[in-house]
């Protein structure tokens, strides 16, 4: 099986009738807003093998899956696979609640491509591997979902399919019928079939699968043996949690700000983003950072000096500069009124754990020379673990060593 460029575009409408405009004046008039589940997915996939895909909720994976099965149609790029397709994606996919659980398996079985008689041999094979025999005559409306799932399982696994594509509908059920269904999914595995397996339980991806990628906002940002991806998914969990929750701590007002100066000029507004300009509060040990401070003259000034200061949670000072140390000369003269902007880009060599970071607009080296704004715990930042060697202490150093 093959994935070849692929990328999906779905358009999104504020209102709907912006939609029958746009239909209407031929596209003339542009209703929607472009959203890109997918963006260049590449990769391959071996007879036998199996390929664990990881990501947060929206990161793309269900789209893939569902363009993958021809049940979405790709804005770019192909899909090359060979053989009968078997999935399992959202629950009850395909199903009619109103139909019995045979009734279902018979229509999945024709999907499936197999004909009378092959159906006839293979439903009692289902049945007693889904043991649903005293409901399979029973509207499927009646069912739970974890007979649901034993249901959809055993008729997409009915017939040894070329690809097996499953979207993460194993959890739902009981761990009986999860160990059986991955001694299934092994032995088909062993026989040739190629296994897509979609799923948030890193256990179970380590043990069916031999390779996994990571998706993220549409875009395979990890590929590779499933510890190395699901530890890079697992910092980068870890990161956004720490993130989140640092800045609902100061959406509650839950640090101390401290400002003096007079005034001459006052900081507007710090951020701290990541390399790509993303707003964050959680960084890996040497992740690039960017901190923007933006700056409003009260009056005329010449070479006002920006600097920040970074302290650990004892209020212990890492580190400090400026742009009058940097040897960055701004405008010549700065007006009154006038907004001015300074990005510092740093990589955070700093030992795990929390810190504030204090800026400051003055006169000179240090803002004792004339001190028009000092912002001291603007904001509160973290440093959690990168992929990096283990070491203690407030500040990272690379160090190789050898035997001798």
């Amino acid at each position: 099986m093959k994935v070849q460029d692929l990328s999906k575009k779905f358009k999104r409408y504020p209102r709907n009738w912006m939609r029958l405009l746009e239909w209407a004046s031929g596209e003339w008039y542009k209703g929607h807003n472009e959203f890109w589940a997918l963006r260049g997915i590449s990769f391959e996939v071996e007879p036998g093998e199996a390929l664990g895909i990881v990501g947060q909720n929206g990161a793309g994976k269900s789209t893939l899956l569902k363009i993958i099965t021809g049940t979405t149609i790709p804005s770019q790029g192909k899909v090359r696979l060979r053989g009968r397709v078997a999935a399992i994606l959202e629950l009850g996919m395909g199903f009619h609640p109103e139909f019995t659980g045979r009734e279902n398996a018979v229509v999945g079985l024709q999907i499936l491509g197999l004909n009378t008689t092959e159906i006839s041999e293979a439903l009692p094979k289902l049945t007693r591997f889904s043991e649903l025999e005293g409901f399979m005559d029973q509207p499927l409306r009646t069912y739970s979902s974890g007979m649901h799932v034993r249901l959809a399982f055993s008729v997409a696994t009915a017939v040894r399919p070329e690809v097996l594509i499953v979207d993460e509908a194993l959890s739902v059920g009981d761990i009986y019928f999860q160990h059986k269904s991955m001694k299934r999914i092994r032995e088909f595995s062993e026989r040739g079939t190629t296994l897509l397996f979609v799923s948030h339980d890193p256990g179970a991806v380590k043990t069916l699968c031999n390779r996994a990628i990571l998706l993220d906002q549409g875009i395979k940002i990890r590929e590779g043996s499933p510890d190395s991806v699901l530890d890079y998914y697992n910092a980068m969990i870890a990161k956004r949690e720490k993130d989140a929750e640092i800045r609902q701590i100061e959406a509650k007002g839950g640090r101390l700000e401290t400002r003096s100066g007079d005034g001459q000029a006052n900081i507007v507004s710090v951020e701290m983003t990541d390399e790509s300009g993303n707003p964050t509060r959680a960084f890996r040990v040497r992740d690039r950072a960017r901190i923007v401070c933006q700056i409003e003259c009260q009056k005329a000034m010449e070479n006002p000096t920006i600097g920040f200061s970074i302290r650990d949670r004892l209020g212990n000072e890492i580190f400090g500069t400026n742009t009058f140390h940097l040897n960055l000369l701004g405008t010549s003269t700065a007006k009154k009124g006038d907004t001015v902007r300074v990005i510092f880009e740093t990589e955070i060599n700093l030992g795990c754990g929390n810190y504030s970071l204090s800026v400051a607009v003055h006169a000179g080296r240090v803002h004792l020379e004339g001190n028009y704004d000092w912002w001291d715990q603007v904001l509160v930042f973290q440093v959690i673990p990168g992929d990096q060697y283990s070491f203690v202490g407030t500040t990272f150093l690379p160090v190789h060593g050898k035997w001798d």
